[in-house]
């Protein structure tokens, strides 16, 4: 599934160099597939490979950690490379184009570099097989209301931050100059650049935790499952807040620094999820389930964007604002103070 994320994100890249509606709408559709996979089969792979070698709960953090690093420094790289792209040579879409060549290098790394897992369990193919395996995960996820609270989250927080993706632009357009053009692309740089900086918080705090605790292993995934559900909560608490602080300024540079500390929390955000779907999430339901927590997150930014956000952004980060400030609150309550659970291990589900 890692090969055909690549192969329908180039036929995206190269579908929009048609200027043709139909075709348009048709790469579309391959972007929205793609997306779907990259959140989901990427980390299951991850996850399901370190299970299978017994990797240390300790080395998955530092690589979800370095992930979202080299993710967000790559991002940085991508936003400046555009920009000069597009400056030398006139065209808005060549930035697609230098996406397409380096997805056909990535799969032709995966090709030859990848060995195939599926969590643990036979592949069997059939959609009577695939509705029960979707079952199958839906009754894990509501064997374990902490993984109900992981979809909410995602679909909080990232919904939030796709919402961002609209609106930044025009926040800041209309706290600056009409006869002063943004550089988009080097702002678009300097909030991947925050991102960079989330994910080294991230490390550092990992880093520190594990030099200053040694434990069972058992005690361990459960002080770790703990630990980053602390940060979860305190994750969705900080963008809120970011959030708030840039709708109730005017000034440009405020807004701008508002929206780095937002994406400061990004950073931070991805390797604590995809760490606490890796230690909750069963591994035999691990894409599908990840693909459930999709449904809502999808449902929740269509709804959105239908609403029209562009003509009410204020009211629109206004709402995300505190549906973060509730995740935080519903984080902290379900894992850190009404559930006493027993040990992770006796909650996969055969």
């Amino acid at each position: 599934m890692c090969m055909v994320f690549c192969v329908t994100y180039a036929l995206a890249c190269a579908i929009i160099q048609i200027t043709s509606l139909p075709l348009l709408f048709m790469g579309r559709f391959l972007g929205g597939v793609s997306t779907a996979i990259l959140f989901s089969c990427f980390e299951s792979w991850l996850v399901s490979s370190a299970n299978a070698i017994s990797l240390p709960s300790h080395d998955l953090s530092t690589i979800f950690g370095h992930a979202s690093l080299v993710n967000s420094v790559a991002a940085t790289l991508a936003g400046v490379a555009s920009n000069k792209l597009v400056e030398y040579s006139s065209l808005l879409n060549s930035p697609f184009i230098a996406s397409g060549i380096l997805l056909v290098l990535t799969l032709a790394i995966i090709s030859a570099t990848w060995e195939e897992n599926f969590g643990g369990v036979e592949v069997v193919a059939g959609n009577l097989v695939y509705m029960r395996r979707l079952a199958k995960a839906w009754d894990a996820v509501r064997a374990d209301r902490r993984l109900l609270v992981l979809g909410f989250i995602q679909t909080c927080f990232e919904g939030s931050m796709y919402l961002f993706v609209f609106l930044w632009v025009p926040f800041l357009q209309e706290a600056s100059s009409p006869d002063y053009a943004l550089p988009l692309g080097y702002i678009f740089s300097s909030l991947m650049l925050s991102m960079t900086f989330g994910a080294l918080l991230y490390n550092v705090t990992i880093s520190r935790d594990r030099h200053q605790t040694e434990e069972p292993a058992s005690d361990d995934l459960e002080r770790i499952v703990k630990l980053h559900a602390q940060l979860s909560a305190a994750v969705c608490a900080a963008a809120a807040m970011a959030l708030m602080t840039s709708i109730a300024s005017r000034r440009e540079h405020l807004r701008f620094w508002a929206f780095c500390a937002f994406e400061v929390c990004v950073g931070v955000y991805y390797p604590v999820q995809g760490m606490l779907r890796g230690k909750l999430v069963p591994d035999e339901h691990r894409a599908t389930v990840s693909s459930l927590f999709r449904v809502p997150l999808n449902v929740f930014v269509v709804v959105s964007l239908m609403t029209g956000v562009a003509s009410a952004r204020h009211l629109v980060l206004f709402a995300c604002s505190l549906l973060l400030l509730f995740t935080s609150l519903v984080t902290a309550v379900v894992f850190l103070i009404r559930l006493q659970r027993p040990a992770l291990a006796s909650l996969r589900v055969e």
